[in-house]
């Protein structure tokens, strides 16, 4: 932290020079008192020791009451029995003192008064809150007694002066204490203003803190502490910690109070629990015997071990450092502290140590001042008397209620405390009570460990209601069950909250859901599995990321319950997942033999019975009948009177031996257990099956069963009343209707079915065979497609039989709904049925059905497809045959219907073949014992078919050869003519390739040709660089390295041309006026080449023809320029170099007249430029036109002589880099214009330019 303006840092660690942490309270005492003796020598006193003080101080008030001692002296003495403990003789010591003050003024009693009050107050601290049940002493005080006692004090001292300033800190520290007494403020409406007693008083308090620290002027700490406490108190946590940090600032080394304290505690209740751990282990360095902060710090690791399992690695380390480090080191420093001794109580809860759970309990609920505090000592005892084995609920609920009421009570009271009173209520058998009380806990806290008691509340409601058998409606609870549950299992995915899951949750998730969703059941099972098999990894220290292999997986399956194993299963097979249900059984049975060891109370004989029969029934299942024969006659070895083994051997001999076995079997079976409903419904439906066809139905056996069973066994047998619903409606369906009479004949007995499937579906909501029972005579009695079709729906969806597929097929087809009946039939075919005619013929007819409508050779001929297989698997069935026959009929009269587009000739032909069969077939079906149809009708359609269909086929037949040679010679010559377009398109593109080649050739010669030019000429001018690099640059003769080559002056004179200012002219002190040159936009970004690195410049003296020359100023010396020998051989070939070269290319200083003289003498002055007179500046843009026209800088003087004798510009290198012109062309003139100026010097120099002043 930064530092503060007095020059202490806010708290921080680290002080580079920290004062003594020594304890202020006492400080002022001092170690002896001289008290003056009066009647003896002048200046004879007598001397106090305040350190070892008296025990009985009788002599001591005598001694101080015959000398009249001023009050002082008897607030020191006071106070140093107060700093050795012993406040009950300072108390009386200032007794006696005010006795001995009464004599004087009222205000000498003030400062005795106020300390007196605060001698109440601490004792108020120490005294218990309540009296204690076994009391050992009858004058024990409660902390009442002292509070009133220091009111009473208060009350005197302000008739004495009421606006003492120290009684406004006195009177604060009373009503606060005061407040701790007073019960918490019961739960407001929102907006409401809290007027409790306990509010009232601890505004009081604010109030008088804020008065102490205001006659202060803001330096008394102890009031803006109060200041600060009192906030807290009322929930203000903001403002507390205001309060307190204005204190640190301002004392940062007080300790006692200690305000780092205050801070962590408003931190923590802001939520910032990292940062109040910091202040208190602050407070805990300062001072190391601190019981506040080391307790706290103990709270601050218990909580933040509450947020692990006790199974995880993190908790116990950071558990142990909470109580060993912490704790237990404050409860050694102070044993009554109450907070101390709430915590440990914990501790020692769980260790199940009742007398000192007891003990520390009272300490708790008896010394502290702090309602939370006295609220965890009441929680510690209900729990202590909970975990009894034979408990007094009288007592754990009042304990509770005491720990809520504590807290407020209601909404605001202890959570903990009020779901504990739901806890008992639970075993009180209060269902109804502890429902509502959790109900209220859900609503404010969300709390996972109310809604999973809640939720198997609710479960256990549904699952006794199952049981009973009754019919309470209880779907309600089982939606609040299981939304509770699934809340509880998705606070399990939340990462911050570290929640172990628990198994009984998934447990009772997988009951809710058995019934209506199977498949969420054996997740929850699965999940149970998985937490299982961690937990054994977790114990066996292995990772439990890791993959098993199947070998490993099963050993550790074989440690598990062989209940969840066998649930398991079940649901496996109900998945028909047959592989995987028998293997669970299988680990089931092996894992019951370590079980039992384990475990000798479990019945293990019924879970082997049980077990091994589900093993049997999936051996069924999965058609190894021989397998679940011997598993059957290993359970009647050990059981002689197992029926349901029995049972289902019996209906495994029937389905191997339908004839001879199975049916001894069953007689049999209904021999010895006839009354057996399981037997009963095995007979009922063997009958439907073998029974003959009955003309009347008081004669079916099959009904005539179920009625004896409903009559003498069990009126209720839901099998038997569906087993009658299905005998009326199918003897209803045989029923002739062409008569009125006999259609109301049929109506009636099919609403006979109708009642008894009614009856059967009051007994069982979910009876899905009776619903199916009434859908179809919906159909077939009413016509009700639609209705009918909605129960199928919803019965395929509960019952996984083939008959519901078939049913809904039927219905669908009559809806004309061809497409969804084939799907009904073919599902129908996949679940058990794939040899099942009926199904098949069904199908064969569907197909039928919807070729005729669409007019569908495929569709009828998968129609002819399905009636060869019925009759394949039952060739018996004469009416199969007929089917046959009848499809091959309908598929010739298709084909000659059709256009010759919409059938091939193979078609027709075949279907002409089917049309022979057809009568063939016909004649014979004609010539049996019971046709399926009337015989005379059979024969015409034979005849039918031999006379006019055969005539129409053969002239289909014809018209079709036909219609396909003319198709056929259309189609050869479209196919040649594809072909030819074909071959051209290839021809096409074959020479577009050969041409985009050629091209590609052509531009790839045409690159390296320019290639190759470009490369040259950079070869060309690498060589002209070098031949010039060689002219200008020689060898040292002495140091032997190159430098640039220095040319000799003339031996003559130079010439003057006419015009010309001579040098002798310039001698005269007048320099000629110079132009001044132009400023390009890049000047001042121009760069030196390393050739133009600075170096000893050659300055040449300009002059200007026919200029007044008093009235320029020039340089007396001009030096050569570094091309000049380059401008001699320009002037040689008649050429003005100036003229046509760049601005860029020439030298700064090259003059513009042909008679220069090129042998002027160098000087080593800086270059001076005039500037004309009232001459604009010229600014020079560059432009890309421009840059095209330019010389490129790479070419030589010579070559451009040579252009200027050609009268054209020198030829451009496109594979060179142009330099853009820098300087304004316009200035670039002739050598003989008067005007010509030079070049401006920072285009080759060093950037800079010093302009000559105008003279005025």
């Amino acid at each position: 932290m930064a530092p503060f303006l007095n020059g202490y840092p806010n708290g921080a660690r680290q002080l580079p020079t920290e004062p003594p942490t020594a304890d202020l309270r006492f400080s002022d005492i001092p170690s002896a008192l001289d008290i003056q003796v009066s009647g003896g020598d002048d200046g004879e006193a007598v001397e106090i020791s305040l350190e070892d003080l008296l025990d009985d101080p009788t002599e001591l008030c005598t001694l101080l009451e015959n000398e009249n001692a001023e009050k002082r002296v008897w607030m020191i003495i006071a106070l140093a029995y107060a700093r050795q403990g012993k406040v009950d003789l300072a108390i009386d010591i200032l007794h006696k003192g005010l006795n001995s003050l009464s004599r004087g003024s009222n205000k000498e009693k003030l400062g005795p008064l106020g300390l007196l009050c605060w001698m109440y107050l601490g004792k108020s601290r120490g005294a218990p809150r309540v009296l204690p049940e076994v009391q050992t002493n009858s004058e024990i005080k409660t902390k009442d007694h002292w509070l009133q006692l220091a009111t009473s004090i208060l009350n005197d001292a302000a008739r004495i002066n009421p606006a003492f300033p120290p009684l406004y800190l006195a009177r604060g520290v009373l009503y606060l204490l005061r407040a701790s007494l007073q019960p918490p403020s019961k739960p407001l409406a929102p907006g409401a203003q809290d007027h409790s007693e306990r509010m009232e008083s601890l505004k009081q308090a604010q109030k008088c803190f804020e008065e102490a620290a205001r006659v202060s002027s803001g330096r008394n700490m102890m009031a803006v502490m109060g200041t600060a406490r009192a906030h807290f108190s009322m929930g203000k946590w903001k403002e507390a910690l205001d309060g307190y940090q204005e204190v640190l600032s301002k004392m940062p080394h007080l300790q006692d109070p200690d305000p780092r304290i205050g801070i962590g505690c408003c931190l923590w209740q802001l939520g910032y629990r990292d940062e109040a751990r910091e202040a208190w282990e602050r407070a805990l360095e300062l001072n190391p015997d601190s019981k506040y902060a080391t307790i706290l710090l103990g709270l601050y690791y218990l909580n933040d071990s509450s947020n692990y399992s006790t199974k995880d690695s993190a908790f116990a380390p950071i558990y142990k450092k909470a109580m060993t480090e912490y704790t237990q080191k404050a409860f050694k420093l102070d044993k009554d502290l109450p907070l101390t001794c709430a915590t440990f109580g914990g501790y020692f809860l769980l260790r199940r140590t009742w007398p000192t759970v007891e003990t520390l309990a009272r300490k708790a609920i008896e010394l502290t001042d702090v309602n939370a505090i006295a609220s965890d000592g009441w929680y510690l005892l209900a729990r202590k008397e909970h975990s009894q084995d034979s408990p007094d609920y009288s007592k754990v609920i009042d304990f509770y209620g005491r720990a809520d009421a504590a807290r407020g009570g209601g909404d605001k009271g202890y959570l903990p405390a009020r779901f504990g009173l739901a806890q008992v209520q639970v075993l009180q058998q209060d269902v109804d009570g502890a429902k509502f009380r959790l109900e209220k806990i859900i609503q404010n806290s969300k709390s996972t460990e109310a809604m999973m008691l809640l939720g198997a509340l609710y479960a256990e409601e549904v699952f006794a209601n199952q049981a009973n058998g009754n019919k309470e409606d209880k779907s309600t609870d089982v939606k609040k069950a299981t939304a509770l549950l699934e809340a509880v299992r998705m606070a399990w995915k939340d990462p911050t909250k570290k929640l172990q899951p628990d198994l009984s949750v998934l447990v009772y998730l997988a009951r809710l859901y058995e019934v209506d969703q199977p498949d969420k059941a054996m997740q929850c099972l699965q999940q149970v599995e998985k937490l299982s098999v961690e937990d054994m990894l977790e114990k066996k220290q292995m990772p439990k990321d890791s993959e098993l292999d199947e070998s490993t997986m099963t050993a550790l399956r074989e440690e598990l319950p062989p209940q969840l194993l066998n649930n398991l299963g079940c649901f496996q097979y109900q998945s028909e997942k047959y592989d995987l249900a028998r293997d669970l059984f299988q680990t089931a049975l092996n894992a019951l033999v370590k079980f039992g060891e384990r475990d000798e109370t479990i019945d293990t004989d019924a879970l082997v019975t049980t077990i091994s029969y589900n093993l049997a029934r999936t051996y069924e299942a999965a058609n190894l009948l021989d397998d679940a024969r011997t598993v059957y006659e290993g359970l009647l070895a050990r059981h002689e009177d197992y029926t349901d083994a029995r049972t289902r051997l019996a209906y495994i001999e029937l389905r191997q031996n339908p004839t001879e076995d199975g049916p001894k079997a069953i007689a049999a079976l209904s021999e010895t257990d006839g009354s057996d409903l399981e037997v009963r419904a095995l007979l009922g439906w063997y009958l439907s099956r073998s029974k003959k066809r009955a003309t009347n139905v008081a004669e079916d056996q099959e009904q005539r069963h179920y009625k004896h069973t409903l009559q003498l066994h069990e009126k209720h047998d839901r099998y038997s009343l569906t087993g009658m619903g299905n005998a009326y409606s199918t003897y209803a369906r045989e029923m002739r209707r062409t008569t009125d009479k006999e259609k109301e004949k049929r109506s009636a007995e099919y609403l006979k079915a109708v009642g008894y499937f009614d009856k059967a579906l009051q007994l069982d909501p979910k009876n899905a065979y009776a619903a199916q029972g009434i859908a179809i005579a919906l159909v077939e009695d009413k016509k009700d497609l639609s209705s009918a079709l909605q129960i199928f729906s919803k019965v395929k969806d509960t019952v996984r039989d083939s008959s519901v597929y078939v049913n809904l097929g039927h219905a669908l087809c009559e809806l004309k709904q061809y497409n969804r009946s084939i799907e009904s039939y073919e599902a129908a075919l996949h679940k058990d049925r794939a040899s099942d005619p009926q199904v098949l013929a069904c199908l064969g007819r569907v197909y039928l059905l919807k070729g005729k409508q669409e007019k569908d050779i495929a569709a009828m001929k998968a129609s002819l497809d399905y009636s060869r297989r019925a009759l394949a698997i039952a060739p018996s069935q004469i009416h199969f045959k007929f089917n046959i026959a009848f499809v091959q009929i309908q598929l010739a009269q298709l084909m000659y219907t059709l256009s010759e587009n919409q059938r091939t000739l193979a078609d027709v032909q075949s279907a002409s073949e089917g049309l022979d069969d057809a009568i063939e077939s016909f004649t014979e079906i004609a010539q049996a014992k019971n046709p399926p149809y009337p015989k005379h009708d059979i024969e015409q359609r034979a005849n039918m078919g031999r006379n006019t269909m055969r005539r129409q086929l053969e002239r289909a037949i014809q018209s079709q050869r036909e219609h396909e040679e003319k198709n056929a010679a259309r189609l050869m010559e479209s196919r040649a003519k594809k072909e030819a377009e074909i071959k051209q398109r290839e021809e096409e593109r074959i020479k577009a390739e050969e041409l985009a080649a050629e091209e590609k050739r052509k531009i790839a010669e045409e690159r390296y040709k320019m290639l190759e030019t470009s490369r040259k000429l950079a070869e060309q001018r690498a060589e002209e660089e070098r031949r010039k690099e060689e002219a200008e640059y020689t060898e040292d003769s002495e140091t032997g390295e190159r430098v640039k080559r220095k040319k000799k002056p003339r031996a003559g004179g130079k010439r003057k041309k006419k015009g010309e200012d001579s040098e002798t002219d310039m001698e005269d002190g007048e320099r000629p006026r110079r132009k001044k040159a132009p400023k390009s936009m890049t000047e001042s970004s121009a760069v030196t080449s390393a050739d133009d690195a600075p170096k000893p410049k050659k300055k040449r003296k300009l002059a200007r023809k026919g200029g007044r020359e008093d009235k320029f100023k020039s340089s007396e010396m001009v030096v050569d320029s570094d091309e000049d020998d380059d401008v001699q051989v320009a002037k040689e070939n008649g050429v003005d170099s100036a003229a046509d070269t760049p601005m860029e290319d020439r030298h700064p200083t090259s003059g513009g007249s042909d008679g220069e003289d090129d042998g002027g003498e160098e000087e080593e002055e800086e270059e001076t430029i005039t500037r004309p007179r009232k001459k604009a500046t010229r600014r020079i843009e560059e432009s890309e036109d421009e840059d095209e026209d330019e010389e490129p800088a790479h070419t030589t003087t010579a070559e451009r002589a040579a252009a200027a004798d050609a009268g054209e510009k020198p030829h451009k290198n496109v594979f060179a880099d142009t330099d853009i012109s820098m300087v304004d062309e316009s200035i670039g003139a002739g050598g003989g214009n008067d005007n010509a100026m030079s070049v401006a010097a920072e285009a080759y120099g060093e950037g800079k330019t010093n302009v000559g002043t105008e003279r005025g």
